[in-house]
């Protein structure tokens, strides 16, 4: 109520006039009555509206003109709120009115005030439509107003704006959604999952399951949950431990137990856990994942049976390969040692003086050219037991093909020159590379070529092809005009020691070399193949990986300068000590060092009497075979190392042991160098000639060395 100071003067009764007391009471009434109504008629928090009995609008406060956007002086006398409302909710209003009152309600004004026209109170959301087309949600009261009498004179509708309820009911409602279908998917996923998982309380008891833990127990989940983890597992205890465990180390991995089923069955898990916990950090239990390792054990075992198996056969298959080493490395021995004797002397007695006689010189020809063949054949079998065993060592480097091809060219030629066979090489412009071991590349080409010769028909050609296959390859083709290969023939390639046929001919041949050949062409990474036409012709090819280039240049191999003959008559006479058993190979290197008159050469027989004479004599330089009687020659060599008399001077294997583990095993016991039978008389001479000067050398430097540490 307003205070008495506030009202106006003339608003006051006479004094003392009891009537006029009333009559200014009355008027003081009307005036606050009508200021209360002004205020709520002016309020800008409310849209009031009302209207005559037939729903015209006779009242639209600034509130319903702020909310709906129109002016009053737009609709006053105009038109209904219906008029101002989404009249599709007007049609779903007056159905349900229709239901719930049984009565047929007309969408409309009517379906708006058919409540508070029958006296009962009503509140309902409402959408307007507002001046602009848009959509504004409000809560709207409805009363009818009354004339003094009691009869209807028209209704007030006083509407709220709803929209940041309806905007927060529906965030809440979308965040109802999403909470849902995040359980959903949470839920779908933990039943997903192929292995059995369970949260348990910090106490041990079962909170949630998945369905594989009810497959695994046998239990349903109304069952497992407040039960007891522990009594799901042949070992209580130890499965009690393991929560025990994840609780104070926060998780567990690889923690084996058995699990028994209702049924009795029982299955072995790895059991994998995890501590988990609230927005507050407080521990609220474990997580447990349990993987079913039955059968991952079962293949355990059988793998490891399995290795065991493959262990036992690979000592065996490691036994048989050193025993067929050893076995080929004898043989190897035994076939060079009278090789050593057989083309030494022919070497020798080709070039002594006074010279052959020409019937002598096509003799020897005859055993010097049967002797390599022979030592061929020998050196083949080996690389080709080398390679099948996988011990073949390989250096994979860009080669230049251009300066290859040359080098096989200058072999190959002559030869198709002596049988009359044209052969045609490719012009190479451009440097072209392939990733290939220098050395096995050109004992391929040689041998596709040698074969293109020796198989060719008389005045046939050869024509040698290199071309870019793909991108990264290279393919040389090697093709002749021999009588070809049937098809039959053709699946008969590539196997060792068949020579499809020409075993009865003139031509000789191992058949090894186009295995080889494949093999090699393999280890380097690529593939070989053939075409052949009957009565045509025949074609081999390769590729190889292409490189881009080589780092560094490649060295061109110049040939081998002449050994020097002129020997100073003031030179220093050089002793030469040989330990050899086989006096064919002693005769044979006497006569190579009698050529030499400035050195002078003793002989042993075993490695005993040599060490004797090295300690006694102090050759400049030894020579020694490998296989020696009663010590060989890795023992020898050491005994001489260890003595500081002997330790200096170089000693020159000499041995039938030509396999690479062989040569490679001699040089890291420290002979200076490590040469095979049978002698090749200029690689000897020239190993002489560097061993010789290193001995001197290094006698030169003793002195000094002495009066330094002196």
């Amino acid at each position: 109520m307003f205070p008495t100071s506030r009202v106006p003067s003339t608003l006051h009764p006479p004094s003392g006039t009891a009537a006029g007391g009333t009559e200014v009471r009355r008027q003081a009434a009307v005036l606050i009555a009508g200021a209360l109504q002004n205020a709520i008629l002016s309020s800008a928090n409310f849209s009031s509206i009302a209207t005559d009995d037939k729903g015209v609008i006779q009242i639209f406060n600034v509130g319903a003109e702020r909310m709906l956007g129109y002016a009053a002086a737009d609709v006053v006398n105009r038109v209904t709120p219906a008029e101002l409302s989404d009249p599709q909710e007007l049609i779903a209003r007056a159905q349900a009115l229709s239901m719930e009152l049984g009565k047929s309600i007309t969408p409309g004004f009517d379906a708006l005030v058919f409540k508070a026209a029958r006296g009962i109170e009503d509140i309902y959301e409402l959408t307007y439509i507002r001046n602009d087309g848009s959509r504004i949600p409000a809560i709207v009261s409805v009363t009818a107003l009354h004339d003094p009498d009691g009869g209807i004179i028209g209704y007030l509708l006083i509407g709220t704006d709803n929209t940041a309820r309806k905007r927060v009911e529906a965030e809440q409602k979308l965040l109802d959604q999403r909470l849902r279908d995040q359980q959903f998917y949470t839920r779908s996923l933990i039943e997903s999952n192929i292995d059995a998982l369970m949260a348990i309380n910090p106490s041990g008891i079962i909170t949630d399951v998945n369905k594989q833990m009810e497959a695994l127990t046998g239990c349903t989940r109304d069952e497992l949950i407040g039960a007891p983890f522990k009594n799901h597992f042949t070992d209580p205890e130890r499965a009690e431990a393991g929560i025990n465990l994840v609780l104070s180390e926060k998780k567990v991995t690889d923690y084996e137990l058995t699990a028994r089923a209702s049924s009795g069955h029982e299955t072995v898990v790895s059991f994998n856990a995890t501590t988990f916990y609230d927005r507050e950090q407080a521990l609220q239990g474990v997580v447990v994942v349990a993987r079913d390792v039955t059968e991952r054990k079962r293949l355990d075992e059988a793998l490891q049976n399995k290795n065991a198996e493959l262990e036992i056969a690979k000592v065996a298959a490691e036994k048989a390969n050193h025993a067929k080493s050893e076995f080929l490395s004898s043989m190897s021995h035994e076939l060079r040692s009278p090789l050593n004797a057989v083309l030494g002397f022919a070497q020798l007695m080709d070039s002594d003086s006074p010279p052959p006689s020409p019937s002598q010189k096509e003799s020897i020809g005859q055993i010097l050219h049967a002797g390599w063949y022979l030592l061929e054949l020998i050196n083949e079998v080996l690389d080709l037991a080398v390679i099948e065993s996988g011990k073949l060592s390989l250096s994979v480097e860009p080669v230049l093909l251009a300066e290859t091809m040359l080098e096989c060219r200058a072999i190959i030629e002559q030869q198709g020159r002596k049988r009359g066979v044209e052969m045609t090489f490719p012009q190479i412009d451009a440097p072209i590379y392939i990733l290939a071991d220098r050395t096995r590349l050109k004992q391929i080409l040689i041998n596709l070529l040698s074969n293109a010769v020796k198989y060719n028909r008389p005045a046939g050609s050869v024509v040698v092809e290199c071309t870019s296959s793909t991108a990264s390859t290279t393919r040389i083709s090697v093709r002749d005009t021999g009588p070809g290969l049937s098809p039959d023939k053709l699946r008969q390639l590539f196997q060792p020691f068949n020579r499809l046929g020409q075993e009865a001919s003139t031509e000789e041949g191992t058949g090894i070399g186009l295995v080889m050949s494949k093999l090699l062409v393999e280890q380097m990474g690529g593939v070989i193949g053939v075409e052949s036409t009957v009565d045509v012709g025949t074609v081999f090819w390769f590729e190889l990986a292409s490189s881009t280039g080589l780092q560094l240049p490649v060295e061109k191999i110049e040939p081998t300068a002449a050994l020097p003959t002129y020997v100073p008559q003031d030179a220093p006479l050089r002793t030469l000590l040989y330990i050899e058993d086989n006096t064919a190979n002693l005769k044979l290197v006497e006569q190579l060092v009698a050529r030499r008159p400035e050195m002078r050469l003793m002989t042993a027989g075993d490695g005993r009497q040599g060490i004797e004479l090295a300690r006694d004599n102090l050759p400049e330089l030894i020579l020694m075979d490998i296989n020696l009687p009663g010590m060989n020659g890795f023992q020898a060599l050491k005994i001489l190392q260890e003595d500081p008399l002997t330790a200096r001077i170089p000693v020159l294997a000499i041995s039938a042991n030509a396999m690479q583990g062989d040569i490679r095993r001699g040089l890291e016991a420290g002979f200076f160098r490590y040469l095979t039978k049978p002698i090749k008389v200029r690689e000897f001479m020239e190993a002489l000639e560097v061993a010789l000067e290193y001995a001197t050398t290094d006698r030169r430097r003793i002195p000094q060395m002495l009066e330094s540490h002196d």
